[in-house]
């Protein structure tokens, strides 16, 4: 059986679900104490937040089980859509395949904390550092699976924006 070049990326999806589910089960066994963490002092800490809402905790204010329900449903569409591409795309370059394969693992990964948990869990805290001003601000905190659908998009996005020049121009060349 050949496997399409595309989905051999699949091993990059999974990659993603495992060590995002494997992050947040590590930092939900730690003790509320430890928290939050310094990685890196003043600029990257470890905490504990449940995320009930969408990304940048929109949403979380309406925490019911009709949110809930419709974001898992959301989710799963959204899923399918993009394993749809990922499996129909006949003219997918590398940066779009990887794109695809990271959005995948990471819908994926939160949509299976969503299910599992209810809220999403989230744990890396980094803060923006405006010097001239001396402000300090912290971004939302944020997990492995939406750190790989941020990744995904750029790639995807840069894929859109130079990668039909290269095919533009080895069509020229023929």
């Amino acid at each position: 059986m050949i496997i399409p070049r595309r989905l051999r990326w699949l091993w990059l999806t999974l990659g993603v679900v495992f060590l995002d589910r494997a992050t947040k089960a590590w930092i939900e066994s730690r003790p509320e104490d430890y928290f939050p963490h310094p990685i890196v002092t003043h600029s990257v800490n470890l905490v504990y937040a449940r995320n009930p809402g969408m990304a940048f905790s929109f949403l979380a204010g309406y925490s019911t089980s009709v949110v809930r329900v419709m974001l898992i449903a959301g989710a799963l569409i959204i899923i399918g859509f993009i394993a749809w591409l990922f499996v129909t795309s006949r003219s997918a370059g590398a940066l779009q395949a990887a794109g695809l394969a990271l959005l995948l693992g990471g819908a994926t990964g939160n949509v299976t904390d969503r299910i599992l948990h209810g809220p999403v869990t989230d744990f890396l805290e980094v803060w923006l550092r405006f010097i001239p001003l001396r402000i300090f601000h912290p971004w939302p905190a944020f997990n492995v699976a939406d750190s790989a659908v941020t990744v995904g998009a750029v790639l995807i996005v840069l894929e859109v924006l130079f990668g039909g020049q290269q095919h533009r121009s080895s069509i020229e060349r023929r």
